[in-house]
């Protein structure tokens, strides 16, 4: 698997250039996360966490660790080696369930980071923030990925993952038509020093 990385934002952005999962894993993993419990998204993380349709519509469930082990598998396998040559964070692992989120029409998230304080949940800390995108990138229009540092939209193909550093401001931009599907995956670890 090979990355591009954006020398603009300081390696602090990297991209997969092949997909991350194939069309037919990305089906299974849209089937489970429609299969788990579905929720408004919330703006916040843990007891602070409100829905507020003017920061953010969209509709998410979260896929337990022995839900889909072989998803898990392969993102374990690839934030080792997208921390280690890009990133360099101390202790980074995989220890929250990875979020299936769907975006309909006219559905966003405003300008958020993810790795907010969050008081007695920490450590671990949100340390790199992963996006997948699980439908074919023709089934919805709209939705582009806005990454604070330089203005850049990023649409991704299906199966393809942007990482970034959780402390970077970013968003997703309206829907304008179709539902985008994605798995977003938060990999923590010991407060930065």
């Amino acid at each position: 698997m090979t990355f591009w990385t954006e020398p603009t934002w300081k390696s602090l952005v990297v991209g997969t250039t092949q997909p991350l999962f194939t069309p037919e894993q990305c089906q299974k993993i849209i089937d489970t996360g429609r299969s788990q419990p579905k929720q408004d998204a919330e703006v916040g993380h843990g007891e602070t966490g409100t829905v507020n349709k003017k920061e953010r519509t969209s509709h998410i469930s979260f896929i337990p660790f022995n839900v889909l082990p072989p998803m898990y598998k392969v993102l374990e396998e690839f934030i080792y080696k997208t921390n280690n040559n890009h990133f360099g964070y101390e202790g980074v692992c995989l220890n929250e369930f990875a979020q299936y989120t769907e975006y309909p029409s006219g559905g966003f998230y405003e300008w958020h980071i993810d790795s907010e304080i969050v008081g007695k949940e920490q450590p671990p800390v949100r340390k790199i923030s992963m996006t997948c995108l699980l439908s074919h990138e023709s089934e919805f229009e709209g939705g582009g990925l806005e990454i604070y540092s330089d203005g850049r939209i990023v649409n991704l193909k299906q199966g393809h993952a942007i990482f970034f550093s959780s402390f970077i401001r970013h968003r997703v931009l309206p829907v304008t038509k179709g539902v985008r599907k994605s798995l977003v995956v938060w990999f923590g670890g010991p407060p930065f020093k």
